[in-house]
């Protein structure tokens, strides 16, 4: 008997991003042994392109989707998204295509507002966004926060909560962290540049610390819009020679600069469950970050790190100075971490628990179309 067809919608393999992280992962796990699993590129990302060539893939990427559902035979569309405006009304002409076609369909949000909040004071848009979120054979999503507000939402929607998880292997090596309150504290950010990751708040956390006598060092790893800007806001608060921007990293890269650091900062203001979390925790380094999306749901604080409102650099500083202090909390935490992730957090937990989705959604394509 041949194996079920998964066909799934994410950004091209080689971009950096959380969603084509995800997207490898789930290709490259175990599930490959039990489906025909086939990738399917969506989305700006990883493209180079101008407007005319964005236009004309807008225009023919649905119908090439449905080509392919056609010609693979797919029985399961996984279509990986966010609840914001740029990826629901693109990701919508998929979804109309996928069930046009009638495969069955699963519809993973990674992130952004919660329904409630999307379309808020529009109601014919609330009506039409509740109409579109019962299409889908499933809607998965990453946090217990978006889970109650979804429930709240579509209650007649079959949803699941299905957190990220990571191959935590490459990250073993990296040893618990050790260090005396005599070594500076070593910081670490690894993601997109860009102000809603909180960064210009961590820099001002950060000069409030070294101001009260800690000896903070920080290394930014990553690329995005703000990367001049942030390098001139650390000139202006006087810590310039105390900040390092290295690029992006990746792999073996990636292990090493985790290995260099003590704690993570994460002080973004919205997020869905970021993999720079995981591999962090997975590294076993402590995190500072705030207490949106599903990191609450991963990060207990003062045992995994220390969790602070958004966009408060004051609270930042106020963690810089205390785990600065206790080397010893902080070499527990960094074991706590490492055990965190490996007991919940791992990608071969996620691969088994949407294979039993992906196989009830196929063997239920089949009875369908046995009665049709």
């Amino acid at each position: 008997m041949s194996r079920p067809v998964v066909l799934i919608l994410g950004p091209d393999r080689g971009a950096v991003s959380g969603v084509s992280t995800h997207v490898n992962l789930l290709l490259d796990s175990t599930l490959g042994e039990l489906f025909e699993m086939l990738h399917f590129q969506v989305g700006s990302e990883g493209r180079d392109e101008g407007p005319l060539a964005r236009l004309l893939r807008i225009v023919v990427s649905p119908v090439a989707l449905l080509v392919a559902i056609v010609l693979r035979q797919v029985d399961v569309v996984h279509i990986n998204t966010s609840l914001n405006q740029r990826a629901y009304w693109r990701d919508l002409a998929y979804l109309f295509v996928a069930r046009l076609m009638r495969a069955r369909v699963i519809y993973q949000v990674h992130g952004g507002k919660l329904p409630q909040e999307f379309f808020r004071g529009r109601p014919l848009l609330t009506r039409f966004l509740k109409w579109t979120l019962s299409l889908p054979d499933l809607v998965v999503v990453l946090a217990q926060v978006e889970l109650n507000a979804y429930g709240r939402f579509v209650p007649d929607q079959e949803l699941t909560l299905l957190p990220n998880g990571i191959d935590p292997r490459p990250f073993e090596e990296v040893p618990v962290v050790r260090s005396s309150e005599k070594d500076p504290l070593r910081l670490v950010y690894i993601g997109r540049i860009a102000r809603e990751k909180g960064l210009y708040e961590a820099l001002q956390g950060m000069r409030m610390a070294v101001e009260q006598g800690v000896d903070a060092h920080l290394v930014i790893a990553g690329e995005g819009p703000e990367r001049e800007r942030l390098g001139q806001y650390a000139q202006a608060l006087g810590i310039a020679p105390r900040v390092r921007f290295v690029g992006a990293v990746f792999g073996a890269e990636k292990v090493g600069t985790f290995s260099r650091a003590d704690v993570m900062l994460l002080p973004s203001y919205a997020e869905g469950l970021p993999y720079a979390l995981l591999e962090s925790m997975a590294a076993g380094i402590p995190v500072i970050a705030t207490p949106v999306g599903a990191i609450p749901d991963v990060v207990v604080h003062r045992t995994h790190g220390h969790l602070v409102p958004i966009r408060d650099g004051r609270a930042i500083a106020d963690s810089l100075i205390a785990l600065a202090g206790d080397r010893e909390q902080l070499s527990w935490m960094s074991r706590a971490c490492r055990l965190r992730v490996a007991a919940a957090y791992s990608i071969e937990r996620v691969a088994g628990q949407l294979a039993v989705r992906y196989a009830r959604l196929a063997r239920g394509l089949v009875m369908a179309e046995r009665k049709g």
